[in-house]
């Protein structure tokens, strides 16, 4: 890897200040706890799958094209 490249300084900066921390791990336990409560819970509650309650299996592409043609009239 290029010691010089901004990708490298930039991951030796975290790794560094991480690893120097007492707290690190700590702190990446709550970063990924948040992702998770971000991405999944959050996409599970507010965001279902509208197309699979509303559209015949196989026939999706067909729902969308008619939804987007009722809609623009």
């Amino acid at each position: 890897m290029n010691k010089d490249g901004f990708l490298y300084k930039v991951y030796d900066l975290y790794y560094d200040g991480f690893r120097s921390m007492k707290l690190g791990r700590t702190l990446w336990a709550i970063i990924l706890i948040k992702l998770f409560i971000i991405f999944i819970v959050l996409k599970l509650l507010f965001f279902p799958n509208f197309l699979k309650e509303h559209a015949q299996e196989g026939q999706e592409s067909d729902f969308v094209a008619t939804e987007m043609i009722d809609r623009a009239k």
